[in-house]
């Protein structure tokens, strides 16, 4: 149930997103999750890191159930969205920030490679 305006807000703006914006909203998202993760190493807050190193991973996990395997991009981003969930599952266990800080990274340079793309004609609906 959504209760506020601004959850409202949100849903609104993801049902009506075209896919482009959609695959920019996820790496924003992890990103944010990352960063918080990260936060949580920093504060020694198990919970924190936990929770949001989590939350991080499952929007992978949603980028990889994403991916079109008609082209052959797809399997090096595979490979590197397990390369992140396993970075991020180490940095859970041990509370590294450095595995964490290696996967905003990448997630930072993919998110402006999306960016890019999706400014190219004929990708489905400019931001």
């Amino acid at each position: 149930m959504i209760n506020s305006p601004y959850q409202k807000y949100q849903q609104v703006q993801t049902q009506t997103a075209s896919k482009p914006k959609l695959l920019i909203m996820l790496y924003d998202g992890a990103i944010r999750f990352v960063r918080s993760g990260i936060e949580g190493i920093e504060e020694q807050n198990i919970e924190k890191t936990n929770t949001n190193l989590c939350k991080a991973q499952a929007i992978i996990h949603e980028l990889i159930s994403s991916l079109n395997f008609d082209y052959p991009i797809s399997k090096d981003l595979l490979s590197i969205y397990d390369y992140m969930v396993n970075q991020l599952i180490v940095a859970n266990v041990k509370k590294s920030t450095n595995s964490a800080t290696e996967v905003l990274e990448h997630l930072t340079e993919l998110r402006e490679a999306w960016i890019e793309a999706s400014k190219a004609p004929g990708v489905g609906g400019a931001m």
